[in-house]
Parts: C-alpha cells; sequence; structure tokens
C-alpha cells in the first residue's frame, strides 16, 4: 500500500465499523436495551471520528487549495451529522418517528462515506506528502481515541427535538 494511503484505509476501517452499528441498529425495535447500546456506541464512535478526521485529514487538505471545496463539503456534513444525532438523542426511541429519523439519518450518512471514500481521498491522495501522511496518522490515532471518550450522546432535551 503506498505511504499516502494508509490514512484513507484507516478511515475506511471505521466507515466499515459504522456501517456495521447502522446495520445492527436497522434490526433493533422500540425503547429497547440493544437500541440504547448500540445507539450510544454509534454516536459516540461518529463523533469521535469526525472529529479526528476533520483534525487530522481536513485541517490538512484545507491548506491544499485544489481540495478545498470539497473538504468544507465534508466538514459541513460532519456538522449536519453531528445535528442529526443529537436530535434523534433527543427523539422517544419507543416512538415511530425515530426509526423514520433513523433511516433518513442511515441513508445520509452512508452517502456520505460513500463520497469520501470514492470520490474525495482518492482525490486529497494526489496532493499528500509523506510528512503529510505521518502527521495525520498521529493526529488521527491520538484525537479520536480523546474525542470519543468526551463524545456527549444526549446533549439536548428531548422536547427539543424536531418534528
Amino acid at each position: 500500500m503506498a505511504a499516502n494511503q494508509e490514512i484513507f484505509a484507516r478511515l475506511k476501517e471505521d466507515h466499515d465499523r459504522h456501517r456495521d452499528l447502522l446495520d445492527r441498529l436497522l434490526q433493533t425495535s422500540g425503547d429497547s436495551p440493544e437500541r440504547q447500546e448500540l445507539f450510544e456506541e454509534l454516536t459516540k464512535e461518529l463523533k469521535g471520528h469526525a472529529s479526528a478526521e476533520e483534525q487530522a485529514l481536513y485541517s490538512t487538505m484545507l491548506r491544499k487549495p485544489p481540495t478545498t471545496d470539497d473538504t468544507r463539503h465534508s466538514v459541513a456534513e460532519h456538522h449536519e451529522i453531528e445535528e442529526a444525532l443529537n436530535d434523534l438523542a433527543a427523539t422517544d426511541m419507543s416512538e415511530g418517528g425515530w426509526l423514520t429519523k433513523f433511516k433518513t439519518f442511515d441513508h445520509d450518512y452512508r452517502h456520505h462515506i460513500d463520497e469520501e471514500e470514492k470520490e474525495h481521498f482518492p482525490e486529497f491522495a494526489e496532493y499528500l506528502t509523506k510528512e503529510d501522511e505521518q502527521h495525520m496518522k498521529e493526529v488521527f490515532e491520538r484525537r479520536k481515541k480523546q474525542e470519543k471518550a468526551e463524545a456527549e450522546v444526549t446533549p439536548e432535551k428531548k422536547e427539543d427535538a424536531k418534528e
């Protein structure tokens, strides 16, 4: 594997884990302990991943003018993903509306990671140096662990859930 492909393989490894968690959540029902546990795991995983990805990959790519627009697009989607997770956390899991929101979230998140993997990562790889790669690898692993540990699952109150 080329040196500048390691970071993308590591990010895809996380994406594959996310896909598995999404699939498992779609198999749950109601306000079950399993749904609650999986949703908490998914939320911490996604928030930790997004923050670390922004600090490692996207901060590097913002310094490379040809990739600035795609970088900004992905970072904006990260914020939309976080808002959707917060809204899901504020929605009663026993209501049918939760599953409807979750299915929309599932679709949007899978679109986001597919776009990263198929479009952005190959383009970004063209602009990375070995120094960029080493920096991103170190930053991602360090920040993901810390960001995941600090991620909040229910930062909003139930009454703040969107209809």
